[in-house]
Order: structure tokens, then sequence, then C-alpha cells
């Protein structure tokens, strides 16, 4: 008799404490194997596949796609030891579930002998990463029309509860988020055409369709009184009008953590930015030379961060953090350099473990990695925490000067502007140099201002001389 286990949310780590369902990649009915993804999930900081330990039939599923759900929270039960051919009816319904018999471990966790009990998201579940299951195993047609949960309500092919059939041909779409989008808004993909190459429909194309149809519906409702706020008890509530195609977006997901991360930088840290300008044209003729040399392309970035590092090593009081707690700064011996990434999710800092250790080269390739995972929205928990200092180029959007909130609990932030042409004195002479401005923000608490200065002096001579940098290697 096969024996019915239930998979639980598991602990998503780094203080993660819930996630939302994206996509579902197994339907009830289907076998699936040890460790292979079941469901796509979006946190605070990532978008990741979560593997199940067991091996079987799927009986029921939990939650539908875009719902919230808490570590812990039932995923989706398994029947193991049980194939397709054996089942003699289609999946369960959530509610159904309730009353099936489950095995004795109520922590989700399998007998050693079913399933791997690894379960933390971001980190895989195998020891080794060989034994991951990507591909998706075949399935065999049952002799009735396989059950389906769709929202909590079991339906089968032909049901009245079914969900319409999706027409046939393809939807120009890569991004899961961009569908998510248009489904949470009840927006046809089908309907649109994208802006993207070839008409893929991008993340600007459905934002768009919704301010055009919310801007319709306003012009089409009845004037009405000012919308007033939900304020706690005791609070002066705000009335806050209605504008043309106003919309309120939730703080929640990756955008939630990044509010919150920084009003508690803001509230926690007494930071305070200085700033100068520096001449980088000798920084980028060096960088022109190296990649001259037939070997792999060295970045802007990756020569800022050897910069940092080497900065960091004359100044490991920016280095640190501050335990509040204890009342002490913690100075740290390595540096895990965090690097602010724009993506469509919202901004991400991953980090680059042991900076100091790598050259050039291997921070170029490092940062393209993850870069291209933030991207994508696969990047681990692991590889956006533990930063220790964080390097931000806005540069790249085409502005010269900022004052970086830093990220929390780190102590400082090097702020790189644009390198652009600008007349500079140069040896007595006026002259066209590349120019870049550098801004320093750093907690208070673990420096003065001469320990900053110092940092960004020191940073700015290597930019203006590389040769200076050589020098402390």
């Amino acid at each position: 008799m096969a024996q019915v286990l239930e998979f639980k949310l598991p602990d998503l780590g780094e203080g993660l404490t819930e996630a939302e369902i994206v996509r579902w990649l197994v339907e009830v009915g289907d076998v699936v194997a040890v460790d292979q993804p079941v469901v796509e999930v979006e946190t605070a900081k990532a978008m990741v596949e979560v593997p199940c330990p067991y091996g079987g039939v799927v009986t029921a599923r939990f939650g539908a796609e875009g719902t919230e759900l808490p570590v812990g929270a039932p995923l989706l039960t398994v029947a193991v030891g049980e194939t397709a051919e054996g089942r003699t009816g289609g999946g369960t319904d959530a509610a159904a579930a309730e009353d099936t018999p489950r095995s004795a471990e109520t922590d989700g966790q399998a007998p050693a002998a079913e399933g791997s009990g690894n379960v933390l998201v971001g980190y895989g579940t195998s020891e080794a990463p060989a034994r991951r299951r990507r591909v998706r195993p075949g399935r065999t047609t049952p002799s009735t029309p396989a059950a389906r949960a769709v929202n909590g309500t079991v339906t089968t092919p032909g049901s009245a509860d079914a969900p319409a059939a999706v027409a046939d041909g393809p939807v120009p779409v890569i991004s899961p988020l961009v569908r998510r989008l248009a489904r949470q808004n009840g927006l046809d993909l089908r309907e649109m055409t994208g802006s993207g190459p070839d008409g893929l429909i991008l993340r600007a194309d459905v934002e768009y369709a919704l301010r055009a149809t919310a801007t319709q519906g306003h012009a089409e409702a009845t004037a009405g009184a000012p919308r007033t706020q939900a304020t706690p008890a005791g609070a002066q509530a705000t009335a806050v009008p209605d504008g043309p195609a106003a919309t309120r977006v939730p703080l929640k997901g990756i955008r939630g953590a990044v509010a919150d991360k920084l009003s508690r930088s803001r509230t926690e840290i007494p930071d305070a930015t200085c700033w100068v300008d520096a001449d980088a044209t000798e920084l980028m003729r060096t960088r022109a030379a190296m990649n001259a040399s037939g070997g792999p392309k060295i970045s802007v970035l990756a020569l800022l961060a050897r910069i940092c590092t080497a900065a960091l090593a004359r100044f490991p009081e920016l280095n640190a953090s501050v335990d509040t707690g204890a009342r002490e700064i913690v100075r740290h011996a390595g540096v895990h350099l965090g690097f602010a990434a724009q993506t469509d999710r919202g901004l991400v800092v991953p980090v680059v473990r042991d900076a100091h250790t790598r050259d050039a080269e291997s921070l170029t390739a490092e940062f393209a990695r993850l870069t291209e995972a933030a991207r994508a929205g696969t990047l681990t928990p692991a590889e956006l925490t533990g930063g220790t200092f964080t390097l931000n180029n806005y540069g790249v959007f085409g502005v010269d000067g900022s004052t970086p909130i830093i990220n929390h609990p780190e102590a400082a932030m090097l702020g790189v502007g644009r390198i652009v042409p600008k007349p500079w004195v140069h040896e007595g002479e006026l002259a066209v140099r590349q120019v870049v401005q550098l801004s320093f923000t750093f907690d208070h608490r673990v420096c003065d201002g001469g320990t900053a200065g110092g940092f960004l002096r020191y940073v700015a001579d290597c930019v203006e001389q590389p040769a200076v940098l050589l020098r402390t290697l």
C-alpha cells in the first residue's frame, strides 16, 4: 500500500519566512522523482525552484499560482511507492487531503530510504550536484483522465469546473515575471504586441497596457469623493484623492525587502558622505592595454573592485559592521564585495566572496556570472547575503554623482559615476580628460572623517595613477 507523505514549504534560510508561488512544475497525477523541482517560488531574495525530497505520484497541490505561503505550510502530497498505472482515481484536492493517511513524520521529512530530506531553497537537495534531476520524467497515461487541483478544487478534462483551454500558438514571452504580472492583472498576452526583438513582450509593454487600461477605467468611472486610506487605530486618516491613472503598488517581494532594508539603514546608521572628482584617463588606458593582450576582457568594475580591496587593506576600519546589541564594532577578516545590480525584479546586491583574493580576470568573470543570475532571478540566498562592503556603479545610468544609502549592516559604500570627457588641468595645462566622480558613504560610528577621507583619496589616487595600486600588491 502506498504511503502518502506531505511536503511542506521548507526553511528558506537567511530569515526568509514566506514565498509566493510563481509556477507549478507538476500537476496532480504526475510521477515525480526524488529531488525533482516541483514548484517555482519567489522570495524577497530570489526566484528559485523547490525540489521535492520524495519520489512517487502527486496526489494534491496546495496554493494557486500567485499565492503567498509561510514556511511550514503544505505544498503538496506524494504517494510514495505508487505509480501512475496503479492509481484507480485522479488526485485529491486540498480539503480531501486532510483526511488522507500520512506518515508519522510530522515535520515533512521523509524516511531515509524514500527521500533526500535536504530541501533548503537555493542550496539544492543533493549532496552532489549530479543528483539533481531537472528533466521531468515521462508520465504514463492513466486509464481514466487525470484529475487536476485548481485553486483547491479537483477538476478533470471536460468537467464543468475545468478552466477554459488556452488557444494554440506560442506567446512571445520569456520572463515568468512578465507572465505573472499579466496574469495578476487579467491581461491576455496573446492580444498584445511586444516591443522587444521579434515581437518579444517585455515588462514595459505589460505596464504600459495596465496604465492604458487604468486611464480608460478612470475616464469611464463616475466622479466620486476623495478616497481615505485605512490607518491604524488612533492615527489621523489622510485623504488621498485619485489622480489620473492612479495605481497602488504593494511593497512586497523583493521591492518590499529593499524598502525594509533601506529604511533600516537610514534609521540605524548615522551615515555621512564625501566625494571627489578623479582623472580616470590612465585607468582607462591601462584597461585598454590589458584587453589588447588577447586574454579575457577585463571590466572597469573589476578594476574598481581591485582598487577597493586594496584600499580596505589599508583602512580595515571600513570593512566592518556594528553589533548594536553588544555595542561592538566587528571588523571582518575578508572582503565579501557586494555590487548593485538593477534587474526587472528590482535592485539586488549580489556578493563576490573573498574578493580580496581574486585578480581582475577572476573578478570580471564572477561579476558577469552573478549579474546574469540576478537578471534571471536565480541567485541563491547565499549569493545575496554576507557582504562586508558594497561597490555601486551608478554611472551605467548616465549620472555623475549620488549619495548612496549604506547596505545594512555594512559600514560603507563606494559610488562611482559615469566616466566622461571633461576639461581638466593636467600637468599645468587645460586638457580634455576622462573624469569620474567618486562618492563615499560611511557609518560615522566605525570611523571619523579622516579615515573616510584617506580611503577615498587612496581610491582616487589609484584611479588617476594605477601604478599606485601596483606598489601595494
